[in-house]
């Protein structure tokens, strides 16, 4: 007997084939039978839904809620089954005690520094044994290529001496070793940016030996695009590993209307032979931390250093001159407009009249230069405040979306005041607005982009599909009504339309509500 029957879905099976109806049974964590008559514990009646494969979070950044709150309702509740952490070449692993204390204090703006949690780990292996404690989701993880900079190299804007070259490539090898299913980058932040092509391509080396992929955030979404994503073409062909791009759109109204020319130089490289996929989130602003607009000069030496430069009223001249006038390296070489840059996290309560309104706005409605708040918040903060950046673009999106090499992504963050409603509504919303409204993507093409392709990319061999023996991660949805509530205003909405949802055979969601339950683990890359 098998422990829940789903009677009569129509299945998106995960590979863009025509979906089916059939029954679906779930024995011991696992697909047991499709379309097979089977007695069971639990029978669920799914005529009028689709059954599809859970959906893969190619980018997240849940690296510490899935721990502090492992219930993880805002993936779950929208049908992810797996996530990808270690994103932007900035995460929590491999530290030493003193890494793990700058990155607490950078990356609050992104995760928080959650009081009383126990920072039990310091490599790789050691996180991903964290995880397997018990969390809603399954979880793989990349090595950051920026922490790991910042480990051996430190916060300097100089080239690795031979012995660090050779102390990090021994850290990326070890850390592969212990699980981690590849590398990211984030290279528009410090100290990841630091790294030359040689010394991207010398890591990816590595990362190919270990059949594992390089995923970077490259140097520029806004002038110079282009140039960025050839030069991570150039990477990923000089080192023979495969190359997945992070969030990949052409941003700033100077890329408007350039997806084509970002596609043309895929597929010409794909032509030759080069292992490629992207993740995209189908919304227009993208977030980060709002201090990630400095130049790149202005932070090195790490966030001490950095503050200090904010005080110095000739330094702090510099850097408004480069910001505003000729464009930062932080801000993808384009002047900034401060009207397109909206605080939504803050740490201080006093600063909370700053959330929810661009620098702009805030600015004029104190009688301030827009520079000038910007500093000092950044001072007030510790540089620990998230914004919004609306610098998007609709026609890039779509084109972008309707690639063969293309997943989802939500590159969401789970903390601030008013966080990016991608977080929470990124994989509903590709049904209710790509599919139902405006039919740029099939059901069928929709669902495989978000799982089966996820899958190859992450090279697993027991998930992302609808297949007998394969582990039941599977999220049954109505595709009439499946949508994201999220909005900006309101961005901690579940999603409507997603019944239920099964991590490893487990119901996480159950007709619309959370269990609690906590079956998902690390996925770990295999030799």
């Amino acid at each position: 007997m098998d422990d829940v029957v789903l009677r009569g879905p129509l299945i998106a099976d995960g590979t863009g084939a025509p979906a089916y109806q059939a029954d679906v049974g779930i024995k011991d964590g696992v697909i047991s039978s499709i379309g097979t008559p089977v007695s069971a514990t639990r029978s669920i009646d799914a005529d009028g839904l689709v059954l599809a494969p859970g959906f893969i979070d190619m980018h997240s950044h849940s690296d510490l809620r899935v721990l502090a709150e492992p219930g993880h309702l805002a993936k779950v509740s929208q049908g992810v089954t797996t996530e990808v952490l270690g994103q932007d070449g900035l995460s929590y692993a491999p530290v030493d005690d003193e890494v793990l204390a700058t990155l607490r204090g950078q990356l609050a703006g992104w995760n928080d520094d959650p009081p009383g949690f126990d920072w039990n780990w310091r490599s790789v292996g050691e996180y991903l044994d964290r995880l397997d404690r018990g969390i809603a989701v399954n979880a793989a993880y990349l090595v950051p290529q920026g922490t790991l900079r910042m480990l051996v190299v430190g916060w300097d804007d100089r080239r690795p001496t031979e012995s660090e070259m050779d102390t990090m490539k021994s850290v990326l090898a070890r850390s592969l070793a212990e699980g981690a299913m590849g590398m990211s980058s984030g290279l528009t932040y410090t100290p990841g940016m630091y790294a030359d092509t040689s010394e991207l391509v010398q890591l990816c080396e590595v990362v190919g030996q270990h059949n594992g992929f390089y995923s970077p955030h490259h140097r520029s979404y806004g002038a110079g695009a282009l140039e960025a994503y050839a030069e991570m073409v150039d990477v990923s062909k000089r080192s023979g590993c495969a190359l997945h791009l992070a969030h990949a759109t052409m941003n700033f109204p100077v890329n408007k209307g350039k997806a084509p020319e970002l596609l043309a130089l895929l597929d010409d490289a794909m032509a030759g032979g080069a292992d490629i996929s992207l993740d995209t989130y189908p919304y227009l602003p993208g977030a980060t931390y709002l201090s990630a607009l400095l130049p790149s000069w202005a932070t090195e030496g790490g966030p001490d250093r950095a503050l200090a430069r904010l005080s110095d009223v000739d330094t702090r001249e510099r850097i408004r001159a480069e910001i505003e006038e000729t464009g930062s390296d932080g801000c993808h070489g384009v002047p900034v407009d401060w009207d397109s840059i909206e605080i939504n996290g803050v740490r201080n309560d006093r600063n909370a009249h700053l959330v929810g309104a661009s620098v702009h706005a805030s600015a004029l409605r104190l009688g301030r230069a827009p520079a000038d708040l910007y500093f000092d918040v950044l001072i007030d903060e510790r540089m620990g405040t998230s914004c919004l950046m609306h610098v998007g673009h609709e026609e890039n999106v779509q084109a972008i979306m309707k690639h063969p090499a293309h997943t989802g992504g939500s590159d969401g963050l789970l903390v601030g005041d008013r966080p990016h409603p991608r977080a929470w509504g990124t994989f509903p919303r590709y049904f209710a607005r790509y599919v139902r409204e405006l039919g740029v993507l099939s059901l069928e093409e929709c669902v495989e982009h978000l799982t089966g392709r996820a899958a190859k990319r992450l090279r697993l061999t027991d998930r992302g599909l609808v297949r007998e023996g394969y582990a039941a991660d599977l999220v049954l949805f109505d595709p009439e009504t499946i949508a994201d509530t999220a909005t900006f205003d309101e961005p901690r909405q579940q999603a409507t339309g997603i019944p239920y949802v099964f991590c490893n055979g487990v119901t996480v969601i159950d007709d619309g509500t959370a269990t609690g339950s906590l079956p998902g683990h690390s996925l770990r890359s295999r030799p």
